[in-house]
């Protein structure tokens, strides 16, 4: 497939004055927790860089909190990338992995023996601190239908059917963990979006355009690593399968599309301060809506440019 996989934003990203701290902070997480990274090289991860990741999606928070998104978005790699191997052929054994994950979110504590149980259990302790109870208890439902999603990917590998478009949406939206990412925009800015506006269509397709346009992106970048290993949730896969042309063809598509909701993500910002008028809301209520809107033009512009830089997506 062709390396041209750039987008255009009409907005730029920022970064975080705090990489290095979280950097040297994630790199003493890891070690706390090393056995989760056990099927991946020290070198190779270090390439991916993680803390670049966090520091251009979250260019405002404290250096403390960078290092809490840093270990949050090394945890979604590592976790995901143990389903690469025979693992993510078994979903039984991926629901049983799944469902000990869930459970800590709702109170359980984790198992002595599983690694990636202690991580997630000190992400989740460290994430809802002095958090509300609204919040605590969206997160909780976004991190549950994040991990709910696995083993219906697994039994998609094993199926080797290509799904349609509906139901790819609907699997690659919980596996994405978006909405857990999003939710960390409060978390890290320490405020909360008041429940009126959060749900207003205009900020619902905001941010489900936040979500969709990198997962298209991250199918184009991911495909000649997905197709050999039997993946079959990649827009890629589908365009092919619908227009029964060739991979690199397909993947000119999908990233048009992904550019169309761009332009559309730009056009809905726009008229954010109309619906803030009409819901008649206050001046604090207006800056948390704009302080979210503004997080989810971060995450945009800060993954699609560590997106064509990092070398997670490099074949070896």
């Amino acid at each position: 497939m062709s390396d041209d996989t750039s987008l255009e934003l009409s907005f730029p990203h920022r970064r975080s004055p705090h990489h290095a701290q979280a950097a040297a902070h994630h790199q003493e997480w890891l070690r706390r927790h090393r056995e989760l990274a056990t099927g991946t090289n020290e070198f190779t991860y270090a390439h991916w860089d993680v803390a670049e990741l966090a520091a251009v999606s979250y260019p405002e928070c404290s250096a403390e909190d960078l290092g809490l998104a840093t270990d949050l978005m090394g945890f979604y790699f590592l976790f995901d990338d143990q389903f690469d191997g025979p693992l993510g052929r078994r979903p039984d054994q991926v629901a049983r992995i799944c469902d000990r994950l869930t459970a800590i979110v709702h109170g359980a504590r984790p198992a002595g023996t599983s690694a990636v149980e202690r991580a997630f259990a000190d992400l989740w302790r460290r994430s809802i601190k002095g958090m509300p109870p609204r919040w605590r208890a969206r997160a909780a439902y976004n991190w549950e239908w994040y991990f709910a999603c696995h083993p219906s990917e697994a039994a998609g590998r094993i199926s080797g059917q290509i799904p349609d478009r509906e139901a790819y949406l609907m699997l690659r939206r919980g596996t994405a963990a978006m909405e857990t990412i999003f939710d960390m925009i409060e978390r890290l800015g320490r405020f909360e979006v008041p429940q009126t506006v959060f749900h207003h269509p205009l900020l619902r397709q905001l941010r489900q355009l936040a979500a969709d346009i990198p997962s298209l992106s991250n199918d184009v970048r991911s495909f000649p690593m997905e197709a050999p290993r039997g993946d079959v949730c990649n827009l890629v896969m589908i365009v092919q399968q619908e227009r029964g042309c060739p991979a690199e063809e397909a993947g000119s598509v999908v990233l048009a599309e992904a550019q169309l909701m761009i332009d559309r993500f730009t056009e809905l910002r726009s008229e954010l301060p109309d619906a803030y008028r009409w819901l008649a809301l206050d001046q604090s209520e207006r800056a948390a809506a704009r302080r979210y809107a503004d997080g989810l033009a971060n995450w945009l512009a800060g993954y699609l440019r560590w997106e064509a830089r990092t070398g997670r997506y490099e074949l070896g």
